[in-house]
């Protein structure tokens, strides 16, 4: 594909809820500019967007998909996202990288979860937002109930700039607003007529209303409009474009992707009204140091670029994916890390195009391009020039809220699974592993259900490992509430050198500490290079636990006694006895078993209040404190025992429909109710007792 002036880029993500064509609109824009020679779908599982063999089984978006097209002297790059809750990573990556969003509903739903929250997703990130009402031609398609329901949701910004001719099985074409003109829809072919007589008081209605924005996008345009009452077309046009680019306005489009009927429209309506990247001003960033820096935007300024998605192949290697924000790259070109300090040397560059590649030798402003076999560089790293670096905002993904533990399906897999998942963690910002430092199980985390079961699908596919899952053990930890002794002596004799050990020791609990050991002997009861010993075998105990297995933590133990034997003495003899006195000593001391308190902010709309309280005292947890977000939504703090929020992400998706979400870490430890205490050392006890048999 040809380099194209900035100015004729426009990079756009189409976002939506689950299911309403967003990857079918996608194929029918790629169709009708040439990018394909066929119009690809879900349902049959050949798009080009959709090429991940998860994708084509689940017949949903998991991942997303680049590619693009050359319409009428313009350049789009189409980012076709996920739609479903777990994969908005994919969806905020997008939107960090792009000028425009395209929102896409079904003219059935209408405006549903999913909607709402990428929508806002998209006002987050600043860009600029355009809507397509789809899927008109399903039967109970109401473009006119959608259309209320955006403007109640999205307030008066939204406007159709187009509307329907016919609805259900009769849609065969849109009415452009702003020109006064239809156009029906025959296959490939669009035959422009003049507006249905049933529509023509609605269309003056809209325009009326587009006078009035149009002339608030622009002093100038205020300024005619108030002396003379209306713009010309011209001046329309220009109102309503810096409109749309300042996102005080939302034009409304019509379309049936999966019968291509509206969609060249909707491209001529995107290139027309959606910015380049030139339109969106200087480039701001900052220096390594954090002093604020910015940039106009050209070939001839410093190379800037965001990588926003990493891929991982066991057959291709990594490909890394980034936006060119400034100044131009041409193949086999060394460029600066400015995030990880390290030069690295462009030697493959490609224009992704769904699972295919275009080889280019030069990219500039706006494009999006692949690398292949970058040895640093990772997902949120800023490229540019040494001498002039410029750091630019990363993508804020979300942090994962639901994790699993993973086991080897086959003995000798530990190795195979483990660098498996790190390989898909670095494809995925959104995905972790980790090894828990008390259960010593790896811990993988999501953003929910289905996309750890992807991940995990992923992992046996690309690198042929089956892993298992269960829900992780939760890291409690032992300790005591009182001061106790505990005496052991340790002898054995069985022909040959014996065995012989003994010890006193006192514990008490150490507040301020992990462990302590306290050596209080006086003169010779034991040897000076026995002590150690004694010190390493509690350590030992301590490390396995003595209630239910967890480790001890808040000791200080005293060694106050002991005796010795000249020849059958030896360290392994006082750490067997050291390990048995700290038992006693323990059992004696008023053990607890300690569990995990995780502090929790949750953001839910007020109307879900009531439930999500009710339920979070029922999980054991405190609220902390309330407060309002200012656009209907309260955050609730609060702590509660990780025992019980496990499936906390499920819970709190099912409660609210999809609305809340929430942030979840580590805050303290705390002692474990009598009934949890008791169920957790039964378990443990059973476990011995099955492992034993």
């Amino acid at each position: 594909m040809r380099r194209f002036a900035v100015e004729k880029v426009r990079n756009l993500a189409l976002i939506a809820h689950s299911g309403a064509g967003k990857t079918s609109l996608a194929e029918a824009m790629l169709f009708n500019a040439g990018a394909t020679d066929r119009l690809g779908r879900v349902d049959e599982g050949n798009t080009i967007m959709d090429f991940d063999p998860e994708e084509i089984r689940r017949k949903v978006s998991i991942s997303m998909g680049i590619a693009p097209l050359e319409w009428k002297g313009l350049k789009f790059n189409l980012l076709d996202t996920p739609g479903y809750f777990d994969f908005v990573g994919e969806v905020k990556a997008a939107l960090r990288v792009v000028e425009t969003a395209v929102l896409v509903i079904d003219a059935v739903g209408g405006v549903e979860v999913g909607s709402e929250l990428t929508y806002q997703h998209a006002v987050d990130a600043g860009v600029s937002r355009m809507i397509v009402v789809n899927k008109m031609d399903r039967e109970n398609a109401n473009f006119q109930k959608a259309l209320g329901a955006l403007e109640s949701t999205f307030g008066r910004a939204v406007v159709p700039f187009q509307l329907p001719i016919g609805a259900e099985a009769s849609f065969s074409g849109v009415v452009d607003v702003v020109a006064q003109k239809a156009y029906v829809f025959s296959g490939k072919n669009v035959k422009e007529e003049a507006v249905p007589g049933d529509l023509a008081g609605q269309v003056a209605e809209i325009r009326e209303k587009m006078m009035e924005l149009a002339a608030e996008a622009d002093d100038e345009l205020t300024m005619k409009f108030l002396e003379e009452g209306e713009l010309s077309q011209e001046e329309l046009e220009r109102g309503l474009r810096l409109g749309v680019h300042k996102g005080d306005i939302v034009p409304v489009l019509v379309a049936a992707a999966t019968k291509n009927i509206g969609v060249t429209t909707l491209m001529d309506a995107i290139a027309t009204y959606a910015p380049s990247p030139a339109d969106r001003g200087e480039l701001v960033g900052q220096t390594p140091d954090g002093e604020p820096v910015s940039r106009p935007i050209g070939d001839d300024q410093p190379f800037s670029a965001l990588v926003f998605k990493t891929t991982a192949d066991p057959f291709v290697g990594r490909m890394t994916i980034m936006r060119i924000f400034n100044g131009k790259v041409t193949n086999d070109q060394t460029v600066y890390n400015i995030t990880r300090g390290r030069s690295e040397k462009l030697s493959h560059m490609f224009i992704p195009k769904g699972k295919a590649q275009e080889q280019v030798t030069e990219a500039g402003p706006g494009d999006i391009i692949a690398v292949a076999k970058l040895s640093v560089t990772q997902t949120n790293d800023s490229l540019g020039e040494e001498a002039r670096p410029m750091v630019l905002e990363p993508v804020a993904f979300p942090a994962p809220v639901y994790s699993v533990a993973v086991y080897p399906k086959a003995k000798g897999d530990e190795e195979k699974i483990g660098s498996g998942l790190q390989r898909l963690a670095e494809e995925d910002a959104t995905f972790t592993v980790q090894r828990d430092p008390v259960t010593a199980e790896i811990i993988i985390s999501g953003l929910g259900e289905t996309h750890v079961d992807v991940m995990v699908e992923r992992l046996k596919r690309k690198f042929g490992a089956e892993a298992v899952l269960s829900e992780p053990k939760v890291a409690y930890k032992e300790t005591i509430r009182g001061k106790a002794q505990g005496e052991y002596k340790h002898k054995k004799q069985s022909g040959g050198r014996g065995q012989y050990g003994h010890c006193k020791i006192e514990i008490e609990p150490l507040f301020d500490g992990e462990y302590e050991f306290v050596d209080k002997i006086f003169a010779g009861a034991i040897p000076l290079n026995y002590r150690p010993a004694v010190d390493k075998g509690v350590q030992e105990t301590m490390a396995e636990g003595v209630l239910a297995g967890y480790p001890v933590t808040g000791i200080r133990c005293t060694l106050l006694d002991g005796s010795y034997h000249d020849v059958d003495s030896s360290e392994m003899a006082f750490k067997i006895a050291a390990r048995n006195a700290f038992k006693i000593a323990f059992m004696n001391a008023k053990p607890v078993l300690l569990e995990p308190i995780m502090r929790l902010e949750v953001i839910v709309p007020e109307s879900y209040m009531g439930d999500i309280m009710g339920d979070l005292n029922k999980k054991r947890g405190r609220i902390a404190g309330m407060e309002p977000t200012g656009d209907g939504k309260q955050i609730i703090r609060a702590s509660a025992p990780l025992a019980e929020l496990r499936r906390y992400a499920i819970d709190l998706r099912s409660m609210t429909q999809g609305r809340g979400q929430f942030t979840m870490e580590f805050d303290h430890y705390e002692e474990a109710p009598a009934q949890v205490a008791k169920a957790v050392i039964e378990a443990a006890a059973a476990n011995r007792k099955e492992d034993s048999e």
